[in-house]
């Protein structure tokens, strides 16, 4: 390596952050997609909203700093972890920073206020609705919301917003926020049953409409192809948290 290149490498920094989305709603209106932000409070954009996560600790892999970071910061552990992309643009922050993202799904039961070290600047955002945010979060978000609309049309990643039993109702609805239209319920109904992915169960939701069969996910199918890659191969870039 040239002396030139080496001196390049200096001070460049690596740091991990997570987009963590959940679906959230209010009252009786349709879910929404949201995310927590942090509010920096040193410079460069001081006050100014940004993703959770920081800086990578030589000891630890890429996964572990993200879930490590993401609990420090908001105190919200996702049911569905994956790696994103590395952003590195040379001019994306005032010291070289090479930010490793991940993208996190939250089940609507836990997306309850994040409670992380600084819970006073941790908030939740409509997806649709972000304030003025620091570096390039407001790109990486746009890139997450991306890869969740794509990836739910050819992987059950849906499922990931979801509790551990629920209606087809409820998986309808969650397909629905990701895509932003509306879906036909028994043409939906057909292509779920054609996965064979989901058992159902003996209980049912009752309520003012007559009770819904409540399903489960097949848990030895994972929500995602993986590839050609082994789940050893694949364990430091995607996870799927029972």
């Amino acid at each position: 390596m040239s002396t030139r290149s080496a001196d390049r490498g200096d001070g460049i920094r690596v740091a991990v952050s997570t987009v963590i989305l959940t679906l959230r709603r209010e009252g009786t209106a349709a879910p929404r997609i949201a995310l927590p932000l942090v509010r920096r409070t040193r410079d460069p954009h001081e006050d100014a909203w940004a993703l959770p996560g920081g800086w990578l600790d030589p000891t630890e892999g890429l996964t572990a700093a993200a879930a490590r970071t993401l609990a420090e910061t908001t105190g919200l552990a996702p049911s569905w972890l994956e790696q994103l992309y590395a952003f590195g643009a040379v001019d994306r922050s005032p010291s070289r920073v090479i930010s490793v993202v991940y993208w996190a799904l939250l089940r609507e039961e836990d997306a309850v206020d994040a409670v992380g070290s600084d819970p006073e600047n941790v908030a939740w955002f409509d997806a649709e609705q972000l304030p003025a945010l620091a570096f390039d979060h407001a790109r990486i978000i746009e890139y997450a919301l991306w890869r969740l609309r794509n990836k739910v049309g050819y992987s059950r990643v849906a499922q990931g917003f979801l509790p551990p039993e629920f209606t087809l109702a409820d998986l309808r609805e969650a397909y629905e926020t990701i895509l932003g239209r509306r879906l036909d319920p028994a043409n939906f109904r057909r292509q779920v049953d054609a996965t064979r992915t989901l058992i159902p169960t003996n209980a049912f939701r009752t309520g003012s409409h007559r009770p819904a069969r409540l399903y489960r996910d097949a848990t030895d199918v994972e929500l995602a192809d993986r590839g050609p890659l082994s789940p050893e191969e694949t364990s430091t870039e995607e996870t799927r948290i029972p």
